[in-house]
């Protein structure tokens, strides 16, 4: 193999798929990125057996050919080399080590055979819809924050997308949750979602994804099947296996009778909230919301460094109400919203609260209070 092409477009490739290579491996081929020269292009792929991202870059091709090279010290070695410069890629005749060479810099990497790279096996996928970027990074963006990291309950490690019927309309919904904060967003069902099966994205895909999709000018092509999806974002195509569990019925907690409005500017709020929580020894540590007629208390007290308060107007008119809930969730929440206005429907200090946003009617968010 004997490639030229530019360092640029070697690095924005590699940057795209060496993310998915494990640091610490302990199958020494999935340390590797395949490399394979073929007509006018570069073609990569990397994999940690339950994702795969491959990619195909211009090159010139002197001799066509398929290696395998490790994923970060070559991402290493091209992004140190400066702006501008050619970069050549070179197997020697026996194939066990290729020849990076840049100006005078020149590095000597081992090989492992392409033979050995496994292959993600896709199968046949039922179902396809293509849908702009920006619509599919806005529902990415509004749940992500909500994955749980906890792995006893797999089945909540990712984002539950399924297509759903709303109001006399079918819905793409994408639903995140942890246990304790809850986070929904919908958009029209692109033509082709019809009768897909739920699947649940996993935290690692969903990562990933998020990265891919911030050019607002691509449709993205979404393939799925009950075990695996693909994504094909422009030049990058993107396939991963599915949590294999059953979300539970998100339904069930979303409430409909909180009947207890408060309306309070969501940057102000925000930061209020920020402020108080300094006391924490932890950001989980409850801050404490006492509202009454036209006015929200924020507290916080810890024992071992002291207390703090904060007051801010809000719009409340009914009844007096003191709930707690933790400081990071209601950060991460504020961070989601797009209005500039929060709306918190309650009920007690002991029933989940709704959270909208003024800005995106599709988006809604529930969080569980603290005892305080």
């Amino acid at each position: 193999m004997r490639v030229t092409l530019e360092r640029s477009n070697l690095l924005k490739s590699l940057n795209h798929v060496h993310r998915v290579v494990e640091r610490r491996n302990t199958i020494p081929i999935l340390s590797n990125v395949l490399l394979n020269a073929d007509g006018a292009s570069l073609a990569l792929k990397a994999t940690d057996l339950d994702l795969e991202v491959t990619e195909a870059t211009a090159a010139q091709i002197d001799q066509a050919g398929a290696t395998t090279v490790p994923a970060h010290l070559l991402y290493d070695i091209v992004r140190k080399l400066p702006d501008g410069a050619e970069v050549m890629l070179a197997t020697n005749t026996d194939g066990n080590s290729m020849a990076v060479t840049s100006g005078r810099s020149s590095f000597r990497l081992q090989c492992l055979p392409q033979s050995d790279f496994p292959e993600l096996t896709a199968g046949s996928f039922t179902h396809t819809f293509r849908m702009p970027s920006t619509a599919l990074k806005g529902l990415i963006d509004r749940t992500q924050f909500a994955i749980s990291t906890e792995e006893t309950r797999y089945y909540l490690n990712g984002i539950y997308l399924h297509a759903i019927e709303s109001d006399g309309a079918l819905k793409l919904r994408a639903v995140a949750t942890d246990g304790h904060r809850l986070a929904r967003a919908e958009l029209e069902a692109p033509s082709g979602a019809e009768g897909m099966p739920g699947i649940i994205i996993p935290r690692k895909t969903v990562a990933e994804l998020q990265k891919l999709v911030d050019d607002p000018d691509i449709v993205v092509t979404v393939e799925l099947s009950e075990t695996k999806i693909r994504f094909t974002i422009g030049s990058v195509v993107l396939t991963s296996k599915l949590i294999d569990g059953t979300f539970p019925d998100y339904q069930r907690v979303i409430p409909s009778g909180n009947d207890k409005k408060l309306t309070i500017d969501r940057q102000s709020f925000a930061s209020a909230v920020d402020r108080v929580s300094t006391i924490s020894s932890e950001r989980g540590r409850a801050v404490k919301l006492t509202i009454a007629d036209g006015q929200l208390t924020l507290t916080v007290n810890n024992p071992d460094s002291g207390s703090a308060t904060d007051e801010l107007a809000a719009d409340y008119d009914s009844e007096p109400i003191e709930i707690g809930f933790n400081a990071k969730y209601l950060l991460d929440i504020t961070a989601q919203l797009t209005g500039s206005e929060a709306i918190f429907m309650l009920a007690d200090a002991g029933s989940p609260t709704l959270v909208r946003d003024t800005g995106d009617e599709n988006a809604l968010y529930v969080l569980m209070p603290m005892r305080v």
